[in-house]
């Protein structure tokens, strides 16, 4: 199978030219907005916005020098313009443009996530519609509890992603603001409609209160709604390696023609897909504690966070497109084996019946403490045999639990053989997918 990397859209928001490309689009936008309160005239609002260019060798010439970025930046520029550069950048401080160009960025890249996070609950929604009443053992601690189908563990993936993309569409309003309040966020140099025109013109909000920066718990909140998105990812990654693992072997990633597994042995067939997903989701945790620190700035602001926020906005945004692309790939084209996945639901011999037969013995007046001790020491005496390696099933189809549950007299003389046997059924632990496919799913 073509395996989709991130998205070449996605780089391209965090590039260097569109760090500057943004810082334009802010900087032509404050133009206008001057131009609309009166300030600069219509030609000279005109010249800069169709002839205000960067150049980026010319860029890091200048920053060599100056050691500040923005003002490399803003000197570019007015060497692509003449008299009308005067009021290029007029008002505002360096983090009135990078703050607020970076929300466009954030905003953009937020957008993609939010697409993928639909193509992944829509693979998930699929595999779940084909698997909902696939049979298989449910698992606490490992150990095999209850039937399941493959469908509910789905539909459960499904229903926790659905949150995490609520969560993402709120900070979507969280992180689209921008700020034009001048060196301490006062508003002194620029008119308070001047910052919500230009927000406006940018489709952005306008901070409703800023000092030199905007805040970073924004930021913070941001990189913690894709930390929990990664931690339910990695969950999803972690069951399916389980489920790949060879004792249990219910379904297994994609394997294509031509594949190798191992450099030695060359029978092998790993589950690499979702184990670089749990790495990878491991790496976009690790962004959300420098964001968090980051909150903490010095008064009106320093530069602590600056540093940060080149690694992990690029990083998180582009790691995490990554991610969600391979895991929806992976879901995808997962391979599911329900042959084995009924195999295991019958390898404790009937085991996995013991509640509904505990159930059963309160209905006849018997206290609950006794009806466990008799539940539980029939199914003892099963795992003694299977240590033994027993068969599970004599040649009546009987499984070991339901044989030794058939021969205690006190269990038949409650409540009789047929309805010991009626505790076997598989139905009884199904007749509720549908209700919950709809409660989900809709």
């Amino acid at each position: 199978m073509v395996e989709r990397y991130a998205k070449e859209e996605m780089k391209k928001l965090w590039d260097m030219n569109a760090k500057y490309s943004a810082w334009l689009e802010v900087e032509k936008a404050l133009v206008r907005g001057w131009n609309k309160l009166g300030l600069i005239p219509d030609n000279d609002c005109e010249k800069i916005c169709k002839n205000a260019k960067f150049d980026i060798a010319r860029i890091d010439e200048i920053e060599a020098v100056t050691k500040h970025d923005l003002i490399a930046f803003t000197t570019s520029v007015s060497e692509s313009l003449g008299e009308e550069s005067r009021w290029f950048h007029y008002g505002i401080t360096s983090s009135d443009c990078i703050d607020t160009a970076v929300a466009l960025q954030m905003r953009d890249s937020l957008k993609i996530i939010l697409q993928d996070i639909k193509e992944l609950k829509e693979a998930i929604k699929s595999r779940a519609i084909e698997h909902k009443n696939t049979l298989m053992v449910g698992r606490s601690h490992g150990i095999h509890g209850e039937p399941i189908t493959f469908g509910l563990v789905l539909a459960i993936w499904y229903d926790e992603i659905s949150r995490h993309q609520k969560a993402l569409e709120s900070t979507m309003e969280v992180i689209s603001v921008g700020q034009l309040s001048g060196a301490m966020g006062n508003l002194a140099h620029t008119p308070i409609e001047l910052e919500e025109l230009v927000c406006e013109d940018l489709g952005l909000k306008a901070a409703p209160a800023s000092n030199q920066v905007i805040q970073r718990d924004r930021y913070a909140r941001l990189m913690s709604d894709l930390a929990l998105l990664a931690s339910s990812c990695e969950k999803f990654a972690v069951q399916i390696r389980h489920m790949q693992r060879t004792e249990v072997y219910e379904a297994e990633e994609y394997f294509s023609e031509g594949q190798k597994g191992s450099s030695a042995m060359p029978h092998k067939r790993n589950p690499v897909l979702s184990e670089n997903i749990t790495g990878l989701c491991r790496m976009i945790r690790s962004y959300a504690l420098p964001a968090m620190e980051n909150v903490a700035l010095w008064h009106e602001r320093d530069i602590s966070h600056s540093s940060v926020e080149r690694f992990i906005l690029p990083d998180s945004f582009i790691t995490s497109d990554f991610m969600l692309s391979r895991l929806t790939n992976l879901i995808k084209n997962l391979v599911v084996y329900p042959k084995n996945m009924m195999k295991n639901l019958n390898l404790t011999g009937g085991l996995v019946f013991s509640q509904r037969i505990l159930l059963e013995l309160p209905k006849k007046g018997v206290k609950r403490e006794d009806a466990y001790k008799i539940v539980q020491r029939n199914a003892m005496k099963v795992w003694g045999d299977l240590q033994e390696g027993k068969a599970v099933v004599n040649e009546k189809g009987e499984s070991l639990y339901l044989q030794y549950l058939l021969a205690d007299s006190e269990l038949v003389g409650i409540i009789g053989e047929e309805a010991i046997k009626e505790c076997f059924e598989f139905s009884y632990y199904t007749k509720n997918v549908e209700a919950i496919f709809k409660r989900v799913f809709g």
